[in-house]
């Protein structure tokens, strides 16, 4: 008897599994707030050199605002006030001709900025002035962010096999409270930048932790829905975050808005339940029985579990070594666990650095900045509600790959669209992002399924690193728009067609049971193997 047969004695998705997932909902509705913050504390508003202080009497003092912007800011080609630049004096000869401004002499703002207040009332940009010469710090903060994230994704992926599954989602959600109320209180950048490095830690263990967990307690026939249903939260939060964002539009406040569902999970975590899987391959068949017991009350089942003793768990998932503690270098000790380490590496760095081209470049599709973000969350409902369908029909391996592939042609289709035709790219980069969140979800159950139990959750950790390490450069590709603007599409376009080619050489997963140790990966290779001799002396 394997342990997937155990779970569909006790119902593998009756009603201790829905409320296993109803749980982790509640704190993983901070993970998309978080993850697409930077879109709006981050905000650049419009703005222009700080005038006030040249008010000194004369004539200047006497002019209209209008006419003070006028004498005192040069104009752009495209009509705009300069957002970096005023004239050394006033130039009030500009009032009664329009000379050729670009032979004045300008200097850089000297007393600071003027900026506009309508869409945000306070930003990192206004709170730090953040611009000119210091525009790509705004960028920089999502870049520490997710190194944060890249971070915990490999330590707190390791504590998870080493320590379980529970315990480590509970040090996750003290690191997110602290650090994250600690990063809403910050006093300067340097400070600020610092605590979303360890909020991000915090958010990386909430986010592969959950996940395994919740699929450990799924049998074979529902992993696939209870994938889909999982990553719902994702989409439906990521379109409630224009309207938080609107409502609470001062980047302190609205910075601290996105960290408190962790303190109601903090209350809920006392009733979710630990893996059952990993306790048995940890040797710790009591207390896998308890919670197995428990599972079996919830849904109905309690007569198998009578008949089921502790003893006999033991069976059901056989370990090499109870005692073995296992850890990153097992992903490249054998031959088939480096093939697999490899080819999900590069699959999860396309995946996400693409996925993150689209959803942390919304002020480029030139609309507004609210609808556009919930546009881009909506769009994502229905890729998950058709992935179920593809996931189930064609499988995990052409699914991940369509999916990657048609990222890859909305983000070299919206390359190729002017940018004066708002509508179209905005339609593009729904479409693309639709197609992204596709491939997210695709790649989270294969990989769950890819990797045994006894490495699932630092095979996991790893890739959530690759993955990250992916989206931190992400926001890097786009400032080389300055070079070349079709640079960062070009370089997106690449990596999502190259993770598609990667995808072919993994194996299909579905309907089959989850690998337990690292022997059933290097069985399977055998097998293949054996497979493929036999065919070629036929």
């Amino acid at each position: 008897m394997k342990f997937d047969n155990v779970l569909a004695e006790i119902d593998g998705f009756g009603k201790f599994q829905i409320g296993i997932l109803l749980l982790l909902v509640i704190p993983r509705i901070t993970l998309s707030f978080n993850f697409l913050l930077n879109n709006f504390i981050a905000a650049i508003p419009s703005h222009h050199c700080d005038i006030s202080s040249l008010d000194d009497g004369g004539i200047f003092r006497n002019l209209s605002e209008q006419e003070k912007l006028v004498v005192s800011i040069p104009i752009q080609q495209d009509g705009s006030l300069s957002s970096c630049r005023m004239f050394a004096e006033p130039q009030y000869h500009l009032l009664f001709n329009s000379t050729n401004t670009t032979d004045l002499h300008t200097v850089p703002c000297q007393h600071g900025w003027k900026y506009d207040n309508t869409t945000f009332k306070t930003t990192l940009a206004t709170e730090w002035d953040l611009v000119c010469e210091k525009k790509s710090m705004n960028r920089a903060t999502a870049t520490i962010f997710f190194m944060g994230v890249m971070a915990g994704a490999a330590a707190l992926g390791y504590l998870s096999d080493r320590f379980g599954r529970k315990i480590t989602l509970l040090v996750s959600y003290i690191i997110i409270a602290v650090f994250g109320f600690a990063s809403a209180f910050s006093y300067n950048f340097s400070m600020f930048a610092a605590m979303r490095f360890f909020t991000g830690f915090g958010l990386s263990g909430l986010s592969i932790v959950s996940y395994v967990l919740c699929i450990e307690w799924m049998d074979i026939k529902h992993r696939t829905e209870a994938t889909v249903l999982m990553s719902l939260d994702w989409s439906f939060s990521t379109s409630l975050l224009p309207a938080v964002a609107y409502l609470v539009n001062d980047w302190r406040y609205l910075t601290a808005t996105v960290i408190t569902p962790v303190l109601v999970a903090m209350i809920s975590w006392w009733w979710v339940p630990e893996s059952a899987r990993w306790l048995i391959s940890n040797g710790k068949v009591n207390s896998a029985h308890f919670y197995l017991s428990k599972c079996a009350k919830f849904n109905g089942r309690e007569e198998f579990m009578a008949d089921l003793k502790p003893e006999v768990l033991s069976k059901i998932i056989i370990v090499e070594d109870e005692n073995r503690k296992y850890s990153f270098v097992d992903l490249i000790r054998t031959p088939n666990m480096r093939q697999l380490a490899l080819l999900t590496g590069i699959l999860w760095f396309a995946v996400a650095c693409t996925y993150y081209g689209i959803s942390l470049n919304i002020e480029g599709f030139g609309r507004n900045i609210y609808l556009t973000q919930f546009i881009y969350g909506i769009s994502e409902v229905p890729a998950k509600l058709f992935i179920i369908f593809f996931l189930n029909k064609i499988g995990r391996r052409l699914t991940q790959s369509g999916a990657l592939f048609l990222t890859g042609l909305c983000i070299f289709c919206s390359m190729l669209t002017p940018r004066d035709q708002g509508t179209a790219r905005t339609a593009l980069g729904a479409l693309g992002k639709m197609f992204g969140e596709a491939a997210f979800t695709t790649v989270y159950l294969y990989t769950v399924e890819l990797y045994p139990t006894v490495m699932r959750q630092n095979g996991l950790g790893y890739c959530s690193f690759i993955a990250r390490t992916g989206v931190a450069v992400s926001p890097l590709i786009m400032i080389l728009e300055d070079t070349w603007s079709y640079l960062p599409g070009t370089l997106f376009t690449l990596l999502a067609l190259s993770a598609t080619l990667t995808t072919f050489f993994l194996p299909e997963t579905a309907n089959i049971r989850l690998p337990e140790t690292i022997e059933d990966v290097e069985q399977t290779r055998r097998r293949s193997n054996r497979t493929s001799d036999e065919k070629s002396t036929l």
